[in-house]
């Protein structure tokens, strides 16, 4: 019997990692108010809020598998989700400016026999930024979707300086992980076949 894979997550940029290693899903997101975990410890937040996810999604058929999964940067211990404003993302990038930051990803892994949960750390660090530089990344709009208000995928690169860990978990999924996570399940990349 065939597993299929349900992607607990609105996130285009999960759903185009995955597309990317070829894993076939299908999206069924969660409707959660995150509000509801209160955790500020990086590591326990995105353990919680995978968890919180994952549990919200129906298992319709025994063959599904739920992936589930939250990216939170923190700094010195502050957790930097999304911002909310243009203000608040300007001082965000201007804390993470000429510092290390750590980006934390949790994810679940559920099937109807089964339940995982994982998490990720990956660090990195920025050049030194001027407001200039932050006010010039801002207007492209990028920033206010994701955690930390910088997409490392996109324009939000030329910050980066260094990273040490996944890249992929910055993107917002440690797709190498999730992959040989998801063999147990006998959920495979196409080209496998």
């Amino acid at each position: 019997m065939t597993s299929q894979l349900v992607l607990a997550s609105s996130s285009p940029r999960r759903q185009e990692l995955l597309e990317k290693v070829q894993v076939p899903f299908v999206i069924r997101k969660p409707d959660v108010d995150e509000s509801s975990v209160t955790s500020n410890t990086p590591k326990e937040k995105v353990w919680q809020l995978a968890k919180l996810k994952g549990e919200h999604v129906i298992i319709k058929d025994e063959r599904e598998v739920i992936l589930a999964a939250d990216t939170v940067v923190s700094y010195r211990n502050q957790i930097f989700e999304k911002p909310n404003n243009e203000r608040e993302a300007f001082q965000m990038l201007s804390r993470l400016s000429g510092e290390r930051h750590e980006v934390w990803t949790g994810f679940m892994i559920r099937s109807n026999m089964h339940e995982e949960i994982f998490t990720h750390k990956t660090e990195v660090e920025f050049w030194p930024l001027s407001d200039e530089e932050i006010e010039a990344y801002l207007s492209t709009q990028e920033a206010f979707d994701k955690a930390g208000a910088y997409g490392i995928q996109g324009q939000g690169s030329i910050f980066v300086k260094q990273i040490i860990g996944d890249y992929y978990n910055v993107v917002g999924l440690p797709v190498s992980h999730v992959v040989r996570e998801l063999r147990k399940y006998d959920i495979f990349p196409s080209f496998y076949d």
